[in-house]
């Protein structure tokens, strides 16, 4: 195999080049297959067919536009945008216009209905993209977990035991107790696993834990001074100190001893004679 290549290289047109011979490959013959298949052309929107229809062509807008009224440059949309409804002081009355209605509320009102017939439009044109199954690829990932309105996922299914007992759990644990005070159902299993909620001390002062509320209180003021004060000291808490680094001293002294006895050479001690002079 190695050979027959060898030689096709070698059978093709040859440059010399400083390096060597230098062949061009011909083009290849056979195309290799692609890992996965060709996305399918999206749908054109309402607008889009619109658009073709009239003749109409996207031309590019500025993203700042000159304002009259602040007689500076904004954003044509979003956030502090030119001709804002919000910058208008005062609008002019119309004939046409009803007494007693307020025209900025109005304008309002007429937002939201854009905003509303916008997002209407927009969940129409993701149906028709999922029907064709050219749905984009971020929207197929939510689509997973939150389907589209009156789309094939979004028929509910079938609930498991399992998933409507954890949701059963999670709503017996949901209140201020815990589930502690709730009335069981028959047959009702405690939850798995019950939520722990964080004890506060009471308010009102006391003797029991109205008054451990101060203690904690007088304890972190006693350290933030201690920490900015350099005349208060713990009588306590050095008589320890004191104690212990006088215990480690003695251990200390106490090995250094046991050591330097280790070393020295032991005398045996002289046994006597049990033999009696005469």
């Amino acid at each position: 195999m190695a050979q027959a290549v060898a030689d096709a290289l070698f059978a093709l047109p040859a440059t010399q080049d400083r390096d060597g011979p230098m062949v061009r490959l011909p083009p290849p013959t056979s195309r290799l297959p692609r890992e996965k298949h060709l996305p399918k052309p999206k749908p054109p929107t309402k607008w889009e067919q619109f658009a073709k229809m009239k003749g109409i062509t996207k031309r590019k807008k500025n993203k700042r536009e000159w304002d009259e009224q602040t007689q500076t440059w904004k954003r044509t949309y979003g956030y502090d945008r030119v001709n804002d409804d919000k910058d208008i002081p005062i609008i002019e009355a119309k004939a046409t216009d009803e007494p007693g209605v307020d025209p900025f509320a109005q304008r309002r009102e007429e937002k939201k209905k854009r905003v509303e017939k916008q997002e209407k439009n927009r969940l129409e044109n993701l149906k028709k993209a999922a029907k064709a199954g050219a749905l984009p690829s971020h929207i197929q990932l939510a689509a997973t977990a939150l389907p589209i309105t009156g789309t094939k996922a979004d028929v509910p299914k079938k609930s498991r035991k399992k998933d409507l007992e954890d949701v059963a759990g999670m709503a017996s644990s949901a209140t201020a107790s815990g589930g502690k005070f709730d009335e069981k159902l028959p047959g009702e299993k405690p939850p798995k696993n019950p939520g722990k909620h964080r004890k506060f001390l009471p308010v009102v002062e006391g003797k029991g834990m109205g008054n451990q509320e101060k203690q904690q209180n007088d304890k972190i003021l006693n350290a933030v001074l201690a920490k900015n004060s350099e005349d208060q000291m713990d009588v306590g808490r050095a008589i320890t100190m004191y104690k212990v680094k006088k215990e480690k001293q003695r251990r200390k002294d106490k090995e250094k001893s046991s050591t330097s006895n280790k070393l020295k050479p032991q005398k045996k001690p002289l046994k006597k004679s049990s033999k009696k002079k005469a």
